[in-house]
């Protein structure tokens, strides 16, 4: 079974490397570009994961997190801050705040998936294809 990863990124750059390197790792993928609606996209398609941003424009990730999280249907689904904070005060803010997990900007292409993964029940994880040679 493949793993459905919903991203919630407003930076078209960041969305489509982060949309790319998950799908050439095969999972699947829905995106939305901002708060509203990846909040929406979460209760349409009820993904296994879902990645945020927190700097966006309409509702940020806090926000697209405390709404989740008062929906009992989606609440369980782990939701990970992908993000440019990066202060050693951030990542614990982030957590305490409910977030599943903290990956700072920018993201390493190396170890995105394997982090990515960390987080999905092992049946569902799936590793960065081999380097030819």
């Amino acid at each position: 079974m493949t793993a459905h990863i919903a991203i919630i990124e407003d930076n078209q750059a960041n969305l489509e490397l982060v949309k790319f390197l998950l799908e050439c790792s095969g999972y699947l993928v829905s995106v939305a570009r901002d708060g509203v609606q990846g909040v929406e996209l979460v209760f349409r398609v009820r993904p296994d994961l879902v990645i945020c941003d927190l700097q966006m424009p309409a509702m940020d990730g806090y926000q697209v997190l405390s709404q989740l999280r008062a929906t009992p249907d989606v609440a369980p689904i782990p939701v990970i801050a992908v993000t440019a904070f990066s202060m050693p005060n951030d990542r614990h803010k982030v957590l305490t705040a409910g977030f599943d997990g903290y990956i700072s900007k920018p993201i390493d292409p190396a170890t995105f998936v394997g982090q990515v993964g960390a987080f999905l029940p092992a049946g569902l994880r799936r590793s960065l294809p081999a380097s030819p040679g």
